[in-house]
């Protein structure tokens, strides 16, 4: 099935290391950044999928647990942790998943799903961890943030496929 230098048990161990630290780099990064933490966020997103691209779901998910426990206890804004452990670093994981196992409804049916069910979640327990009661502007506006926040999800959602489309090429070569 694989081949080459990570099809040993060391060569993945080794990969899983150097992208478990990297991902780490560009979070800490995240942190120091006045401006784009959610995007450079998203740059830490891809060091699973290199993991998924070279040895598997499975060794992308240690790369994604490493890294999440790493980022939560070493990482000053936890913020920038908990969107890497809940929405950045699990979700190449997942599309990966839905896009080989499921039909192209049921695929973005499940990708939106989830983008929304994090959202709510990391929303409120945002609202619930700095504030004693959810202002009205925070209850009353819910909808509008998930139908935006959707429509910039999936242009994140197509612009992941293709950039992973590019680095499945340059991998293989």
């Amino acid at each position: 099935m694989m081949q080459g230098r990570f099809s040993t048990l060391t060569g993945r161990m080794a990969l899983g290391g150097i992208l478990t630290a990297g991902s780490l780099a560009i979070l800490w990064l995240a942190c120091m950044v006045p401006s784009g933490q959610i995007g450079v966020t998203a740059v830490a997103g891809l060091f699973p999928v290199v993991m998924v691209l070279q040895v598997g779901r499975s060794g992308a998910l240690l790369c994604w647990a490493a890294t999440s426990l790493l980022a939560l206890l070493l990482l000053p804004s936890k913020s920038i942790a908990l969107l890497y452990l809940c929405f950045m670093g699990i979700y190449p994981i997942l599309k990966s998943l839905l896009e080989m196992k499921v039909g192209r409804v049921a695929e973005w049916l499940g990708k939106l799903v989830f983008f929304n069910v994090v959202l709510f979640l990391l929303w409120r327990m945002a609202g619930a961890l700095l504030l004693a009661q959810l202002p009205d502007w925070m209850t009353s506006k819910t909808l509008l943030l998930h139908g935006a926040g959707s429509v910039v999800f999936l242009v994140y959602d197509v612009a992941l496929s293709r950039l992973i489309y590019g680095l499945s090429g340059r991998l293989r070569q």
